[in-house]
C-alpha cells in the first residue's frame, strides 16, 4: 500500500469517467470531501482521444455531441471546448452483397412500400415509446409484452420485407453494438425515448452525430478534473466494498477510503465484479449478471486530404460487411482525410478473436469496396477493441436482454444502504451516451445530498 492508504472523505466515488467525474464536481461544489478512484491511467471512461502522427486528434471511443444534449453543450460553454460540424455533404454508399451503389440521406431508398413500412415501424416506436415511463419501465402499460419479445421477433411481427427486418437489425448493431435478438425490445425503445426519439438519436444535422470535438471527446472529463485534481487517483482499481449503517470502506489498490457514502459510476457489469461485505441484495446482484456489455472494435484510417470528397461522397456508408459503418472523420479544415469504420455486435465477436494484420487488411479491403483503390494509399491505422479493455469490458454500454426490466429494474438505480449507481446505463436522459452519464452523476449527487 502506497502513501496513499488510509484516506477519508465525504463520499468516495469509484470511476472517473463522465459519471464519476460529473457526481464527484457537483458534490465538491457542494462542499463535500470527495474522493475519486480510477483504474485507468486516465480519466475518461468510454472516451478516449489519441493525437495520430499527422497531428488530428481522433476518438478511440464517443466522440459526437447533438444539441440536445443540454449538459455536454453546457460543458462546452463552462470550458471553452471547441466542437464543428460532422462532415455531411455527398451522397452515402451502400454495399449489399458485394454490390456497391451511392444514395442520398440515411438510408438507402427502398421501394415506395418497403419505404412505407420502415416510416410505420419508426412511428410505432416513437408512439410507444410515448406511453413508457423511461424512469420505470417496468411500470408501463403492456411492459411485460413488449420486455418478453427481442427486438428481432418484434420485427419479424411488424414488417413483412427483407430489407426492413434487415435495417431494423441493423440498428441495433448501429445504437446498441448488439444483435437484435440480444436485446429486450422494450429496452430498445426506452433507449430511443430516453434520446427524445428516432429523429434525435439517429440524424446527424440536429442529432446524435451532429457535430464533433477539436480536441476529442475525453477533453470534457480532463477539463472536470482539473477542477479535481487532487480528490483523484489514477491507477487504483476498487476491489472491495464494506458497508454498514454508519459508512463505506472502499479498498483499492493505492487507497483504501472511509467515508459516510460511496457512488459507483461503473457499468452493471463491472460493478458486479467489486467484493462487497455484506453481499448485494439479490436482486441487485442479479440484475449485474443480466446487464452485458455491447461488442465493438472502433478503426481509424487517416489519408493526406479526405479524396472522397473530390468524388461527390459524404464518407457514410452502410454495409453487410464486417466494417458495416462508416462515417467521414477528417480534420475539421479537411487538410488532413480520415475515416472511422465500426465491426458491431457478432461480427466483432467474430473479428475480434483474430489478429491485428487481419482486421486492418479486413477493414482497407472494405474501404477500397466502398471508395476505390485510393482507400489503399492511407498514412496511418489505429483501432480499439472495446470488449478487450479490462476496464470496459465492451461498448458502447450495457444492455437489457429479453425479461430484464420487468425482472429487475427497480434494482438499477435503487441506493443499497449507503451505496449509490451511477453510469450512462443508469440515464433517464440520453441513455448509452455521455450526456445520459452526466445525468446519472447529477442524479447521484443529488442522492447524496438529500439523503444527508
Amino acid at each position: 500500500m502506497s502513501v496513499w492508504a488510509d484516506r477519508t472523505a465525504d463520499v468516495v466515488v469509484i470511476g472517473a469517467g463522465a459519471a464519476g467525474l460529473y457526481a464527484a464536481r457537483e458534490l465538491k461544489r457542494a462542499g463535500k470531501r470527495v474522493l475519486v478512484l480510477e483504474a485507468r491511467e486516465r480519466v475518461g471512461g468510454r472516451t478516449l482521444s489519441q493525437t495520430l502522427p499527422n497531428g488530428a486528434t481522433v476518438d478511440l471511443g464517443g466522440q459526437w455531441v447533438g444539441p440536445t444534449q443540454k449538459r455536454v453543450q453546457k460543458l462546452i460553454a463552462e470550458y471553452g471546448l471547441s466542437i464543428f460540424p460532422t462532415f455531411r455533404q455527398g451522397k452515402s454508399v451502400l454495399c449489399m452483397n458485394g454490390e456497391r451503389t451511392t444514395y442520398e440521406g440515411l438510408l438507402p431508398p427502398p421501394t415506395p412500400e418497403v419505404g412505407d413500412e420502415l416510416r410505420r415501424a419508426f412511428a410505432a416506436i416513437d408512439e410507444i415509446g410515448a406511453t413508457l415511463s423511461i424512469e420505470a419501465p417496468w411500470t408501463s402499460p403492456n411492459a411485460a409484452d413488449l420486455d418478453g419479445k427481442s427486438l428481432y421477433s418484434w420485427a419479424r411481427e411488424t414488417v413483412k420485407s427483407d430489407f426492413a427486418r434487415s435495417a431494423i437489425d441493423g440498428l441495433a448493431i448501429t445504437l446498441f453494438s448488439s444483435e437484435s435478438r440480444d436485446l429486450s425490445f422494450l429496452h430498445f425503445v426506452v433507449y430511443i425515448a430516453s434520446a427524445g426519439g428516432f429523429d434525435p438519436i439517429t440524424a446527424t444535422a440536429g442529432g446524435a452525430q451532429d457535430s464533433r470535438f477539436v480536441d476529442g471527446f475525453q477533453s470534457v472529463s480532463t477539463a472536470l478534473a482539473v477542477e479535481l485534481e487532487a480528490e483523484l487517483v489514477l491507477e487504483s482499481p476498487a476491489s472491495r466494498i464494506d458497508h454498514d449503517g454508519d459508512g463505506v470502506t472502499v479498498v483499492s489498490e493505492k487507497a483504501t477510503v472511509r467515508a459516510p457514502r460511496t457512488i459507483v459510476a461503473l457499468p452493471p457489469a463491472l460493478a458486479g465484479r467489486l467484493a462487497y461485505s455484506p453481499a448485494l441484495p439479490a436482486m441487485r446482484d442479479q440484475l449485474t449478471q443480466r446487464m452485458p456489455m455491447g461488442t465493438a472494435i472502433k478503426l481509424l484510417v487517416s489519408y493526406e486530404r479526405p479524396f472522397w470528397r473530390e468524388a461527390g461522397l459524404s464518407g457514410f456508408v452502410f454495409s453487410d460487411r464486417p466494417v458495416g459503418l462508416v462515417y467521414d472523420n477528417s480534420a475539421p479544415d479537411g487538410s488532413v482525410g480520415g475515416l472511422v469504420g465500426f465491426i458491431e455486435g457478432q461480427p466483432a465477436r467474430l473479428w475480434g478473436a483474430k489478429p491485428l494484420a487481419e482486421r486492418q487488411a479486413e477493414t482497407l479491403r472494405s474501404l477500397e469496396l466502398y471508395f476505390g483503390a485510393e482507400a489503399l494509399r492511407h498514412t496511418g491505422y489505429v483501432e480499439k477493441y472495446w470488449a478487450d479493455d479490462p476496464w470496459s469490458r465492451g461498448c458502447y454500454a450495457g444492455i437489457m436482454p429479453p425479461g430484464g426490466w420487468t425482472g429487475f429494474g427497480p434494482a438499477l438505480r435503487a441506493p443499497v444502504g449507503r451505496l449509490h449507481w451511477a453510469g450512462t446505463e443508469t440515464a433517464t436522459e440520453w441513455m448509452g451516451y455521455v450526456e445520459g452519464a452526466l445525468q446519472s452523476g447529477e442524479r447521484a449527487a443529488a442522492e447524496v445530498l438529500e439523503a444527508d
